[in-house]
């Protein structure tokens, strides 16, 4: 496991360390955000997935998984209002897992029982106009390069 700790001034510059990130990601990956409301989770992944050359990112706060199409696929959730696991298994979150999409999954803390044991977690911590802490710890193997591209 390693990790890394940057503090991040800016909107702007969140979605440019996700595009950091999603420059260095791979098929399957997970990438586990935690952090409160308005701290910048969707404009991490907005990032992420520009990189892949997805646009049209929204929070999928009511629909729990919006499906994308770019470089490599995206499967984006959010599990806010999830209160229970078998939530996520209900909808076919397995499958999602075993796709080969690059899977962002907002609100982990919610589940964590669901997140697969390899994974890059982000805790964004900070809101309103304040600078972030973004601490980036890798979990299992592949993550490496992803956390050296930050």
């Amino acid at each position: 496991m390693s990790k890394k700790e940057l503090i991040v001034s800016s909107p702007d510059a969140m979605h440019a360390l996700g595009k950091r990130i999603g420059g260095a990601v791979f098929p399957g990956a997970f990438i586990a955000l935690y952090g409160d409301l308005g701290a910048g989770k969707t404009t991490l992944t907005k990032g992420i997935a520009e990189a892949l050359g997805i646009v049209g990112i929204l929070s999928p706060t009511f629909t729990i998984v919006r499906h994308h199409e770019g470089r490599l696929a995206l499967d984006h959730f959010d599990a806010y209002r999830i209160e229970d696991p078998d939530e996520l298994y209900a909808i076919g979150y397995e499958d999602h897992l075993s796709s080969g999409s690059v899977v962002i999954m907002e609100w982990c803390e919610n589940v964590p029982d669901a997140l697969p044991k390899d994974r890059l977690e982000i805790k964004i911590v900070g809101s309103g106009q304040d600078p972030r802490r973004v601490l980036i710890r890798t979990r299992g193997s592949g993550y490496e390069g992803i956390l050296e591209a930050v």
